[in-house]
């Protein structure tokens, strides 16, 4: 495959969503000679794009009006980062974005049978990895970040509302309708008066746990905590030396006010925390934030919930059976979002394009080129799993 393919930017259909690509990544894809389109944003604040429809003309893109990507021209790469609408027609041309249903999800079928039966390929963005395995580029930095980030603000809500009857209410409530923050700055200020809040509700400074600590999103979440006050020696980081040979449940998550998991399940695993666990007596836990949000996957390592959370709703409670905790202790509660970075869109958006940008400059070679031509064959070995009648062409 040779020659410059048209690109398609399209609008974001998820609501709340207002990451994309960035526009300094637009400008590096028309500069190299790819005609890039990029359908204009929705003016509706639950759907607008972090960048202006202006920054993608500037940058040499040409703007189409937004929900046409279904009819675009044969040989089009339709382009985007959340999935697109759970619907029933085949898709005809190739598509760039997160899918999520190459890990058994609900519905994973249906969702990835629209590409065979269209003869279009998905170039998930998720398993776009480098020579040693590692994703080319991710979210997982600021996922991390505003995770723990919404963990310490559902801390200090608990805290205030030991009743359990009042949940955190929507991001927007705390971002001036929003829902999201303008930048980190922003976000850290507001959340350091969150710790300061919940450290005079305990007596002392709260205290978070994170598994998987040594990755992006590991990362991102234990740079929050301390940008946001709470010292390291209340941060308990682990990773695979500290689970290696020793399976869940762990008691030690049940005695931090927070706990965030950052691992990535590549295969079915013990639990981490049961019901067992969360009711004996003198637990801490009030808030656990699943960042990897394997929610729907049958081996989801927190059993303790089944639904994702959004902006407008955080958190869901978790009821504990037989809790020998005494009354007035904070509730317990999940945080579930799967598009946690979209609370930074602009800085999450720049950081993940920047990190695409030389795979990116690839497509017109992606048959050969190594990134792509490795989803590719991934996603051929997915649609191989798919019953026949699912993968035949429409």
């Amino acid at each position: 495959m040779s020659g410059y393919p048209a690109i398609l930017l399209r609008a974001e259909q998820k609501p709340l969503e207002h990451r994309s690509f960035s526009p300094a990544v637009i400008r590096s894809l028309v500069d190299a000679g790819y005609p890039v389109s990029v359908e204009r944003s929705s003016t509706d604040p639950d759907y607008k794009r972090i960048f202006d429809d202006d920054e993608y003309a500037a940058a040499g893109a040409t703007l189409v009006p937004a929900g046409g990507w279904p009819t675009a021209a044969p040989g089009t790469l339709v382009l985007g980062l959340k999935e697109i609408p759970e619907e029933e027609f085949a898709l005809t041309n190739d598509h760039i974005s997160f899918a999520h249903c190459y890990k058994g999800q609900g519905g994973w079928d249906r969702v990835l049978s629209r590409f065979p039966r269209g003869g279009s390929v998905l170039y998930d963005l998720e398993f776009l990895v480098d020579e040693q395995g590692r994703r080319v580029s991710a979210f997982g930095y600021h996922a991390g970040f505003t995770g723990a980030a919404l963990g310490v603000k559902a801390l200090a809500w608990q805290l205030a509302h030991t009743d359990g009857k009042a949940k955190l209410p929507a991001v927007a409530s705390f971002t001036d309708g929003r829902g999201y923050y303008r930048n980190e700055d922003e976000l850290v200020e507001q959340i350091r008066g969150d710790v300061a809040a919940a450290e005079k509700a305990l007596g002392r400074k709260p205290t978070a746990m994170v598994l998987g600590a040594l990755g992006r999103c590991g990362k991102g979440a234990c740079d929050l905590f301390l940008k946001a006050g709470i010292p390291e020696a209340n941060i308990t980081r682990w990773d695979l030396a500290e689970t290696k040979g020793r399976d869940g449940p762990y008691e030690e998550i049940a005695q931090h006010d927070i706990f965030l998991n950052a691992i990535y399940l590549s295969k079915p695993i013990p639990p981490f925390v049961n019901n067992e666990l969360l009711s004996k007596a003198g637990r801490k836990l009030a808030v656990v934030v699943d960042v990897s949000c394997d929610t729907t996957n049958p081996h989801n390592p927190i059993p303790i919930y089944d639904i994702n959370t959004t902006f407008d709703d955080p958190t869901v409670p978790v009821a504990v059976t037989g809790d020998q905790n005494p009354a007035g202790t904070p509730p317990l509660t999940v945080i579930s979002i799967d598009h946690l970075p979209s609370m930074l869109p602009r800085e999450a958006s720049e950081a993940f394009s920047d990190g695409l940008k030389e795979s990116l400059l690839q497509l017109k070679d992606r048959k050969a080129a190594r990134v792509w031509a490795t989803a590719e064959k991934l996603f051929d070995e997915k649609v191989a799993l798919l019953p026949e009648a699912m993968r035949k062409r429409d």
